[in-house]
């Protein structure tokens, strides 16, 4: 009961958190001009960037991992293994997005919602872009124990980030995101139901087309348990007409918040580092012209 209602206070908090912010947008400064994007795509690495979806855009996401680098050359260092997510990003408004996929580990499906609240201005306007994120996750493995009382909800996880992103100059952008992730049923005694975890990133633009990109997950102490560890992952982006491709080392498998911020496995002092890939393709479906 208790746990029931800690889930409830949490998020009656965020949706006022959200509430509190987007009637505080209302009153912003509309001083500069808009600031270019702080990144390539509305992703990172793994987790989600500030950016959002134009209104009326469709943008189709394949993403790749493959298996662990230190499988040497029978496992052609990882390129033998493969896991898939296939998602759907829509947006409603030029600020306002929703999102759904379908990933082969643990066959989990999730949905998203997310809205820019504030969005950086040039010329001392508002300094900061903020994004909230919430997402929700169902995992469509089997239940190990068939002799425990299994309910569908049993198999949801629930993510909540503010996203914060400055871009400081024509090259560099950073971002903060402060998340908190629930799981409705932990894998052992060991895991915890909830996990806070302080993300940050970074974008380096090399050239017209290419980026260097940095994203890093760091949980509270004593809230990851073994066998798992922090996500790490290096990157670089090239942005072509219509696409955007995504290449990475990192050393998470999963691709939604609840594996790679709670559940990596692997270890880069280990070598237990993979290689990645996002293609991104966006659509057109309806409304005025992209800006």
């Amino acid at each position: 009961m208790k746990e029931h209602l800690k889930i409830r206070t949490l998020k009656v908090a965020g949706i006022a958190l959200v509430c509190c912010i987007a009637t505080l947008t209302k009153a912003q400064d509309t001083e500069g001009e808009l600031e270019g994007k702080a990144f390539y795509d509305t992703r990172i690495v793994n987790g989600q960037s500030v950016e959002t979806n134009n209104e009326g855009v469709m943008k189709f996401i394949i993403a790749h991992r493959f298996g662990p680098v230190n499988g040497g050359g029978y496992e052609l260092y990882g390129l033998d293994q493969s896991t898939i997510r296939l998602g759907f990003d829509y947006g409603i408004s030029d600020n306002i997005s929703i999102g759904i996929g379908r990933s082969s580990n643990e066959k989990t499906g999730d949905i998203f919602f997310k809205a820019r609240l504030l969005r950086q201005r040039t010329n001392g306007g508002t300094p900061i872009s903020l994004t909230w994120f919430s997402g929700i996750a169902a995992r469509g493995l089997k239940f190990a124990d068939d002799a425990r009382a299994n309910k569908f909800e049993h198999r949801l996880a629930y993510t909540y980030q503010v996203l914060v992103a400055r871009k400081w100059n024509d090259r560099l952008s950073t971002q903060l995101m402060p998340s908190f992730v629930h799981r409705n049923l932990v894998l052992n005694a060991g895991q915890e139901n909830d996990l806070i975890s302080i993300g940050a990133a970074a974008r380096y633009v090399a050239s017209k087309r290419f980026t260097f990109s940095i994203e890093y997950y760091h949980a509270l102490p004593d809230m990851l348990s073994d066998p798992f560890e922090n996500s790490f992952a290096l990157g670089i982006d090239w942005e072509t007409k219509g696409h955007v491709f995504q290449f990475h080392f990192g050393n998470s498998l999963g691709m939604t918040e609840k594996f790679f911020i709670g559940e990596t496995r692997g270890s880069w002092a280990d070598g237990d580092v993979r290689f990645g890939f996002n293609i991104t393709r966006d659509f057109k479906i309806k409304g005025r012209k992209s800006r």
